[in-house]
C-alpha cells in the first residue's frame, strides 16, 4: 500500500473522529444491540422455566370443580373478572357437563376468546393444551372403567430420541444472535460512508481532493479502508460486549451454555472481514450516487433492507438452499454450523466470500469511474 494512501487512509480517520457524535451513533447499534438481545433472552428464559399464572374467566365453575383443580395445577385459575391480571379470556361450562361426564358422554366446553389478539395467542394455546391433556386423561379413565386397556388406543408409540448436543442447542441461540453480529458491520460504518462521500461534496471538498496529485483509485481505495476499519470496529466491540453480557444470562436453566469463546470471535472477525468490505463499498457507491447527503441517508436504509433479508433467511432457514452460496446468508449458515459443533463448509464459506469480495471490486470498480463524472463529483 503506497505512502499517499495510507496518508489518505488517516486523513478519512482523522475526520471522522472529529465528529465523535456520528462515530458514537455508528456505534451505538454495536453497543446496545447486545445488551438488548441479553434482556430478551432473560425474559424467554423466564417465560419457559416459570411461566406466569393464568388468570382467566371460567363461568359455572361449580360444574366442573375436578376440571377446575386441573387447570389451576397447570397454572390456570379463575379470576376476577374486574382486576386487572384476568385475561380477556372466558371458559364456558354447559350446564350439561356433569351429567355427561356421569354418562360416559362428550362434555361441552367453550372457550371465548379473540384469537386475533397477539397478546393473548400464547395463552390462547397455553389454556387449549392443558384442555386436551385433561380430555386424553379423562378418555383413558374410561377406558379403565370399561376394562380396557388404554394403550389399545395408541397403535403406533413413538419415541423421540434427540440427538442434539448442548453444543447444537447453544447454537441455536447464538445463531440468531450471528444475525444481529454481521448487522453490526453494516451499521457502524453508515455515518462515514455517508459523509466521507456525500458530506464531502457537500462541503465542497470533494472536488478539492480530486485536484491533488492523486489518482481516483488511491482515493476509492483509501475511503473503502477508512470505512471498513468503523466496521469491522463495530463487529469486535459487539462480540467483546456480547462476550461479557451473555455470561450473565442463566442458560443452565434450559440444559445448555452459550458462551461466546475466542474460537468464535476468531471466525466471525474472518468471516465478518470480505462482509465489511463489501458493506463499505455498497455504502459507498450509493452515496456517490445519491445528490444529497439526506438523499444518501434515505438511499442506503433501503439498501440495507437486503443484507437484513438475506440473514433473516438464513438464520431461519427459509429459503431455498442457492442461497447458501450468497453473500452475507452463506457466511451466516456457515458461522451457524461453525457454532453448532458442526463440520464447517469450507466450500460453502469459500464461495460466498468469493462473491462478496467480487460485488466489492465491481462497486469499487463503478465509484472509480463515477468520480471522473463532474455530475458525480458536483452533485449535477
Amino acid at each position: 500500500m503506497s505512502n499517499k494512501i495510507i496518508t489518505m487512509i488517516r486523513k478519512e480517520l482523522i475526520d471522522a473522529a472529529r465528529d465523535k457524535r456520528s462515530v458514537m451513533a455508528g456505534l451505538y447499534y454495536a453497543i446496545g444491540t447486545p445488551l438488548l438481545m441479553c434482556g430478551m433472552f432473560f425474559l424467554l428464559i423466564g417465560q419457559l422455566t416459570s411461566p406466569e399464572d393464568l388468570n382467566i374467566k371460567i363461568d359455572n365453575a361449580n360444574g366442573a370443580p375436578d376440571l377446575v383443580k386441573f387447570l389451576a395445577s397447570r397454572g390456570i385459575s379463575n379470576g376476577d373478572s374486574n382486576a386487572e391480571d384476568t385475561k380477556n379470556i372466558q371458559l364456558i361450562i354447559s350446564d350439561d357437563y356433569a351429567a355427561n361426564m356421569a354418562k360416559g358422554l362428550s362434555a361441552e366446553v367453550i372457550l371465548v376468546a379473540d384469537a386475533s389478539n397477539e397478546k393473548l395467542q400464547n395463552s390462547i394455546r397455553r389454556l387449549e393444551r392443558s384442555l386436551q391433556e385433561y380430555s386424553g386423561e379423562m378418555g383413558s379413565l374410561r377406558l379403565i372403567a370399561r376394562g380396557i386397556d388404554p394403550r389399545v388406543m395408541q397403535p403406533i408409540k413413538v419415541n423421540v430420541k434427540d440427538e442434539a448436543t448442548p453444543d447444537s442447542k447453544a447454537g441455536m441461540i447464538l445463531g440468531l444472535a450471528t444475525m444481529t453480529m454481521i448487522y453490526a458491520v453494516f451499521i457502524s460504518g453508515m455515518n462515514l460512508a455517508i459523509d466521507t462521500s456525500a458530506g464531502e461534496r457537500e462541503r465542497n471538498s470533494l472536488a478539492l481532493l480530486l485536484s491533488h496529485p492523486v489518482s481516483t483509485w488511491e482515493i476509492v481505495i483509501a475511503k473503502i479502508t477508512a470505512v471498513s476499519i468503523f466496521a469491522m470496529v463495530g463487529l469486535v466491540l459487539t462480540l467483546l460486549i456480547s462476550k461479557l453480557a451473555y455470561s450473565f444470562v442463566p442458560w443452565q436453566e434450559l440444559g445448555f451454555a452459550v458462551s461466546v469463546n475466542a474460537n468464535f470471535i476468531v471466525m466471525m472477525l474472518i468471516v465478518g472481514l470480505p462482509v465489511a468490505i463489501m458493506a463499505a463499498c455498497l455504502q459507498l457507491f450509493v452515496s456517490f450516487m445519491a445528490k444529497s447527503f439526506k438523499e444518501a441517508q434515505s438511499y442506503i436504509t433501503i439498501v440495507l433492507m437486503v443484507p437484513m433479508m438475506l440473514a433473516m433467511a438464513a438464520s431461519y432457514n427459509i429459503a431455498p438452499d442457492t442461497i447458501q452460496w450468497l453473500p452475507i446468508s452463506g457466511q451466516l449458515q456457515a458461522l451457524i454450523e461453525f457454532i453448532k459443533g458442526r463440520e464447517l463448509p469450507l466450500t460453502q464459506l469459500a464461495v460466498s466470500s468469493t462473491f462478496t469480495l467480487a460485488i466489492a471490486l465491481g462497486l469499487a470498480i463503478g465509484m472509480q469511474k463515477s468520480l471522473k463524472s463532474e455530475k458525480i463529483v458536483f452533485g449535477l
